[in-house]
C-alpha cells in the first residue's frame, strides 16, 4: 500500500512540473517503436548523427551541449551504450549543472543495471532543480530550466522517421514553442550571446517552416507573421560576436529578401529592421566577407547556396575554403559540398536532356565529383559519402 502511495506521489509531482529534464521522455520518433525496418532506421540514425557531428564544429558556447546531449541519445538508440554513457558523463563534468545530461545519464545507468550510479544521477537532478535535500546552487534555477528546454527544443528538429511534410512541420513548431518557453523562463538571466545563438537556431527553424507553408493554400497570414519574426530573429543574431552566426544570418537575410516577392505586400519585418530596398546579393556578399578567413563558415555558406540552387556561388565558396585549407582530413566538408554541386548539376542537366530542353550533360562533372569523394573516403569515410559515390558510379554506368 505504501509503495502504491509513493508511486502516486511521484506521478503527481511529475504532472505538476512545468518541464522534465532529459531526452528519453520526449515525444520523438527516435524514442518510439518504429514500423520502419531495423536496417533502414539504423541508416537514418547514422546519417542524422553524422550531420550532428558536423554541427558540433560550429557550436563553441553552451549550445554545444544541446548537440552533445542529442548525440548521446543517438548513441543509446544505436545500442552504443558505453558511448552514450561517456557522452553524458563528459557533459556532466564540463557543465555540472546540465539538467538534461544528468537525467540522460541516469537513464543510461538504469539500462546498464548500475543502480547506485543511477540513483545518484536522479538525486543530482532533483538537487539542481531545488527539489531535493541540496540547494539549486549558484546558477539561477530559471536559467537552468531555460537551458534544459532549449536543448530539448533543439532535439525536435533532428528527429528521424518523419515521412510526411506535416510531421516535419509539427516537429519544427514544437521546437519553436519550446525555445519560446525557454526564453520566457530564463528572461534576463540568459546571457546575451547565448540568447542570440538561440535566436539564430529559431530563425533557421522558421525558415524551414516558411519553405513548407509557402506551398500550402490559405497560409499567407500565418506565413506573414512567421516571416517577419524570422527577419527580426536574424537581425538580432547578426549582432553576435560569433562570426559563424553573423555570416549565416546575413546569408539568411538575403534568402528572406528573395522570398519577399511571394507576398502581395512587403512583410513589416523587412521595414522594421531596415532592409527595405536591400539587394539580396549585397547580403550574400557581406556573408562571404565575414566568413572569408574561416573554411568552416565558408563551408556552411556553400551548403546554403547549394540548397538555394546557386551552384556557381556554392562552387566558388568551396574553392575559397579549399584554398585556405586543402587537407581533406581537416576540410572534408568543402570536398563533400563541391561533389554534391557536381552531382546535382549533372542530374539536373540530364533531366533537361531527357525532356529535350538541353544537350548531353557534361560527364566531366561526375569525374570531378568522384575525385572529391575519393579524397573524403581516404580521410574520413562515412555512410553518406559511400552513398554519394554509389550514386556517381550509377550515373557513370552507360
Amino acid at each position: 500500500m505504501e509503495e502504491s502511495s509513493a508511486d502516486t506521489d511521484i506521478e503527481t509531482l511529475i504532472d505538476e512540473m512545468d518541464y522534465i529534464p532529459g531526452h528519453f521522455h520526449l515525444e520523438l520518433n527516435l524514442n518510439c517503436e518504429s514500423l520502419t525496418p531495423a536496417k533502414l532506421r539504423r541508416r537514418d540514425m547514422v546519417l542524422k548523427r553524422d550531420s550532428l557531428q558536423s554541427e558540433l564544429e560550429s557550436e563553441t558556447g553552451s549550445q554545444q551541449f544541446a548537440v552533445r546531449n542529442l548525440l548521446g541519445l543517438f548513441a543509446f538508440h544505436l545500442e552504443e551504450l558505453s558511448l552514450a554513457e561517456e557522452t553524458f558523463l563528459n557533459i556532466c563534468k564540463e557543465d555540472p549543472r546540465n539538467l538534461n545530461a544528468w537525467a540522460n545519464l541516469g537513464y543510461v545507468y538504469d539500462r546498464l543495471k548500475k543502480e547506485p550510479e543511477g540513483a545518484e544521477s536522479v538525486e543530482k537532478v532533483f538537487g539542481l532543480m531545488g527539489m531535493g535535500a541540496g540547494e539549486a546552487g549558484e546558477v539561477e534555477p530559471r536559467l537552468q530550466a531555460a537551458r534544459c528546454l532549449a536543448e530539448q527544443a533543439y532535439a525536435h528538429a533532428y528527429d528521424v522517421g518523419l515521412n510526411t511534410e506535416q510531421e516535419h512541420l509539427e516537429k519544427l513548431i514544437t521546437a519553436v514553442k519550446l525555445y519560446d518557453k525557454a526564453i520566457a523562463y530564463g528572461g534576463q538571466e540568459i546571457p546575451l550571446e547565448e540568447k542570440r545563438s538561440w535566436y539564430f537556431t529559431m530563425a533557421t527553424m522558421h525558415i524551414r517552416l516558411d519553405g513548407m507553408l509557402k506551398d500550402q493554400e490559405d497560409s499567407e497570414h500565418k506565413r506573414m507573421t512567421s516571416f517577419s519574426r524570422t527577419v527580426k530573429l536574424l537581425h538580432e543574431a547578426m549582432k553576435s560576436s560569433n562570426p559563424h552566426y553573423k555570416a549565416l544570418a546575413w546569408c539568411y537575410i538575403g534568402l528572406m529578401l528573395e522570398r519577399q516577392d511571394t507576398f502581395p505586400v512587403v512583410p513589416m519585418g523587412i521595414h522594421d529592421c531596415g532592409y527595405s530596398g536591400t539587394d539580396p546579393l549585397d547580403c550574400y556578399c557581406k556573408a562571404i566577407e565575414t566568413a572569408k578567413e574561416s573554411p568552416f563558415i565558408l563551408n556552411r555558406l556553400a551548403k546554403v547556396f547549394l540548397f538555394l540552387g546557386k551552384m556557381d556561388m556554392a562552387t566558388g565558396i568551396c574553392n575559397m575554403a579549399l584554398d585556405i585549407l586543402p587537407d581533406p582530413e581537416l576540410n572534408w566538408q568543402a570536398y563533400c559540398t563541391r561533389a554534391k554541386v557536381y552531382i546535382t548539376t549533372y542530374v539536373k542537366d540530364l533531366e533537361q536532356a531527357k525532356l529535350g530542353l538541353a544537350g548531353v550533360p557534361d560527364r566531366e562533372n561526375l569525374s570531378k565529383a568522384k575525385t572529391d569523394l575519393e579524397h573524403i573516403l581516404q580521410a574520413c569515410p562515412c555512410l553518406k559519402t559511400y552513398m554519394d559515390i554509389g550514386q556517381v558510379r550509377t550515373e557513370r554506368t552507360p
